[in-house]
């Protein structure tokens, strides 16, 4: 899976009407997401209506929603062992550098201060 992993903030970015989310993720075909992101998305839906269009626009893009593996689970609890006192790594964010490790994928997010401290985690910055 070589490519781009969009992380949840650029995707909440996009809802909100960034044109520049628009445009970069228009540039991306197909989307990929870790199950974790879709996860935070949905659990951010505030009815059945926006889980719906949710899903309709990920539908849409044809995205591609890569499962937690057993080798994401554990390189995940690596993170966790190595930056959780040191930088706050939390659960999802430690699943989702996860992700884009295991599948040598660059990270599109705008939250650098929680991937920044992964060594060997490719990134691209995004700036709201």
């Amino acid at each position: 899976m070589p490519g781009m992993l969009i992380d949840s903030d650029v995707l909440v970015w996009l809802t909100r009407g960034h044109v520049g989310a628009a445009q970069r993720l228009h540039a991306l075909n197909p989307w990929r997401i870790s199950a974790v992101t879709y996860i935070e998305l949905a659990q951010g839906c505030r009815d059945k209506a926006e889980l719906a269009r949710l899903k309709k626009g990920l539908a849409a893009r044809h995205t591609e929603i890569v499962p937690i593996t057993p080798a994401i689970s554990e390189r995940a609890a690596e993170l966790i062992d190595s930056l959780a006192l040191s930088h706050g790594m939390r659960l999802a964010d430690a699943l989702i550098g996860a992700t884009a490790i295991e599948h040598q994928a660059t990270l599109i997010t705008a939250n650098v201060k929680h991937f920044g401290a992964i060594q060997g985690l490719d990134f691209e910055t995004f700036e709201p």
